[in-house]
């Protein structure tokens, strides 16, 4: 009976303190890249982004530079100075900082060749144009 109550004790303190209670994560930090395809090369920077940056991205995935990445696409109706929208879910603020150049040393372990990378860097440029990169936190 003594050894019941005790346990009893022992629950209700834990209980009562947390120890052993999961930690609240911290909210999500996303990485967003706004990008607009040139004129006519919509289709061939979407298909850009599948064959040359989403093997580079899942390289950068698995090195833990980021959590996820969704690529999106406005509405055909909608106005805006952007085409094609990357949003990295990366862990937190100090990883969204580190994300540009997680992605950089990706590249060069995906293309290890100079010449290719700087002939895919060349190929993107007449592509599409950066619009801008913001940095926004999951609402908790």
């Amino acid at each position: 009976m003594r050894l019941r109550v005790a346990f009893l004790v022992v629950v209700a303190i834990v209980g009562a303190v947390g120890i052993g209670a999961a930690q609240p994560a911290a909210p999500s930090v996303f990485v967003a890249y706004f990008w607009h395809a040139r004129p006519d090369h919509e289709q061939e920077y979407s298909d850009y982004i599948r064959t040359v940056a989403e093997p580079i991205d899942e390289e950068a995935r698995r090195a833990g530079a980021f959590i996820e990445v969704h690529t999106v696409q406005p509405a055909p109706d909608a106005k805006g100075d952007w085409t094609h929208l990357r949003i990295f879910r990366v862990k937190d603020a100090a990883a969204a900082k580190a994300l540009g150049d997680a992605l950089d040393a990706a590249t060069a372990r995906v293309v290890p060749d100079e010449a290719r990378r700087n002939a895919n860097k060349a190929r993107a440029a007449t592509l599409r144009d950066f619009v801008r990169e913001e940095i926004w936190t999951e609402l908790r």
